[in-house]
């Protein structure tokens, strides 16, 4: 019985769901929106939320706890410089998950994960182009 055991298997060994998972979320921060399956967003949000909260501390030791987590310099770098700054006033929920529907080929629910302020920094960057444009 799977009593209080914490994740989702998502139908993978223990290497490959760490490596899925890195990947998935080294594709968000560079992006800053995928689509993907639903348990793999819901397992990508608990996987991402606690390394943009210790990149918002930018220390030494945070950016080496990232590092484990996540070993390209590139993809960390860009989650401290830019992605972290926009959440410095957010105390958690950093990422908003929005379902589509199934997939075609084989009925896979789908969802997109995107980061929250990037989406409304854009709206409100349009919103300005259309006052702008009246």
């Amino acid at each position: 019985m799977r009593h209080k055991e914490k994740g989702r298997k998502l139908g993978r060994r223990v290497g490959n769901r760490r490596a899925l998972l890195r990947n998935l979320a080294c594709q968000l921060i560079i992006h800053k929106k995928i689509k993907t399956t639903d348990p793999k967003a819901k397992e990508l949000r608990s996987f991402i939320e606690p390394l943009i909260t210790l990149a918002k501390k930018d220390s030494l030791h945070a950016r080496r706890l990232v590092t484990k987590k996540i070993p390209k310099k590139n993809v960390v770098r860009i989650l401290f410089k830019e992605i972290a700054p926009l959440f410095t006033e957010r105390p958690g929920g950093y990422t908003r998950i929005t379902k589509l529907g199934l997939r075609d080929n084989d009925r896979a629910p789908v969802s997109i994960i995107e980061f929250v302020e990037s989406v409304e920094g854009l709206e409100k960057q349009d919103s300005e182009v259309i006052k702008i444009e009246k």
